[in-house]
């Protein structure tokens, strides 16, 4: 079947309400695909360094395919949500798997071939950018027509699991992949361009996967009005919304104060003061072991009142950057960090199963776009300023300062009546 043939296919007949809500076979099927995807993508953030590293450039021209990368994402986010409502977020998530699947292979294919030209590789990593920015949101509205609307707080949680496996899993399986594949040989092509073929293979995992689900159409109203009225829409919708632009906000600000420093300056006092780099991927690894507790204890537990408790849960991530602050030695700061994975587990969870319980379906998408557009678009003001401003007042002040913050702002963002007593669609 060709592209345009596999992108036309119709859903079929919608299915009973338990067969599209109920916790089988469809989501199973779902959530192994992104576990592989996931896996694959983890894996190609190691296999993508040393394969622009294999070219002979270095530092800057790796941050340059990084940026082309990051930018479309960012830029193209709203235009992916806005999409998944009009056209169905199946059939958006489809195309973004198919983009990034021939994006990283042929990403691979260049490597292995010896093609040294910059321009491919940022074009390539551009294409693999649109096409994250039109899957994320379509997750977003897929996942409640899966499950069962009393099981999305577990059906979340298992794919904030999933997530938290891959980031451990994929880096040690690309280090496996690219000794097997002789990284030393064809000049240390092989082995990143056999890294980068994987992480293409599992998009086409996940293609396949999505391809077999069968989802109600999208309404004839979602596609009544222009594109770009369909987007003002979405944005006055979310407004109108104070939990969920309050804490997009909160979470804006906690990026720009607070984790952004601490993903620079981290690194730096572990190097300097526990002992080198292994000390931050100690931390690292504690992480992402809290964000495992994390998912493995919503599993299980479900509570009452999710919108509170999951601002409440974001206070935890002050507990690594505050025993940085505190000159705490490395088990501590570990310890930290366990508490900050647990915290984000919880946020991502528990934030987004609201959202997709109290979000109308045809606004599913686009809510989901504007709250991460807004959620990260002050990361990197965070990661540009973090370095000057440590120099000028000390690394470990402002980790105190971010953390103090975070505590306060948690506090009154838990205040406010919308979130205190829970959201009304």
């Amino acid at each position: 079947m060709d592209l345009a043939a596999l992108l036309r296919r119709r859903p079929g007949p919608v299915p009973s309400a338990r067969q599209a809500q109920g916790p089988g076979r469809p989501f199973r099927r779902f959530v192994r695909a992104q576990a592989a995807s996931l896996t694959g993508s983890s894996m190609a953030s190691v296999g993508l360094a040393f394969a622009v590293l294999a070219t002979g450039r270095g530092a800057d021209a790796l941050g340059l395919v990084m940026t082309a990368r990051i930018l479309p994402l960012v830029l193209v986010l709203l235009a992916g949500g806005t999409a998944a409502d009009r056209f169905g977020s199946r059939r958006v998530m489809l195309a973004a798997d198919l983009l990034r699947c021939a994006a990283q292979g042929t990403f691979g294919l260049l490597v292995l071939g010896g093609v040294r030209a910059l321009a491919p590789m940022l074009v390539l990593a551009a294409l693999a950018g649109i096409g994250e920015a039109g899957f994320g949101p379509g997750q977003s509205a897929l996942v409640p027509a899966l499950v069962r609307p009393d099981a999305l707080v577990r059906a979340n949680a298992t794919l904030a699991l999933v997530r938290s496996g891959a980031t451990i899993l994929g880096p040690v399986l690309a280090g496996a992949v690219l000794a097997a594949a002789g990284h030393a040989g064809r000049g240390g092509r092989t082995g990143p361009a056999a890294v980068l073929l994987v992480d293409a293979a599992t998009f086409a995992v996940s293609a396949l996967a999505l391809r077999g689900l069968v989802l109600p159409a999208p309404s004839a109203a979602s596609r009544s009005s222009t594109f770009l009225a369909d987007l003002r829409a979405g944005w006055g919708e979310f407004r109108a919304r104070t939990w969920l632009w309050a804490t997009t906000v909160h979470l804006a600000l906690f990026n720009l104060l607070l984790w952004a420093p601490y993903l620079v300056l981290g690194p730096l006092l572990a190097a300097r003061d526990l002992g080198g780099p292994g000390a931050w991927g100690a931390v690292m690894a504690g992480y992402g072991a809290g964000a495992l507790l994390g998912a493995l204890l919503l599993r299980t537990w479900r509570p009452a009142r999710p919108l509170p408790t999951g601002v409440a849960a974001t206070a935890l991530f002050a507990a690594s950057p505050a025993a940085f602050s505190l000159a705490a030695p490395l088990a501590v700061v570990c310890g930290g960090a366990v508490l900050s994975g647990v915290a984000s587990s919880m946020c991502v969870t528990l934030l987004g199963s609201v959202s997709q319980q109290r979000v109308p379906p045809e606004l599913r998408g686009r809510m989901g776009a504007f709250g991460s557009v807004g959620s990260f678009v002050l990361g990197p003001v965070g990661l540009a300023a973090a370095g000057p401003v440590a120099a000028a007042v000390g690394a470990r002040t402002v980790l105190a300062a971010g953390a103090l913050w975070l505590l306060a702002a948690t506090a009154a963002v838990y205040a406010l009546p919308a979130v205190r007593r829970g959201p009304h669609a």
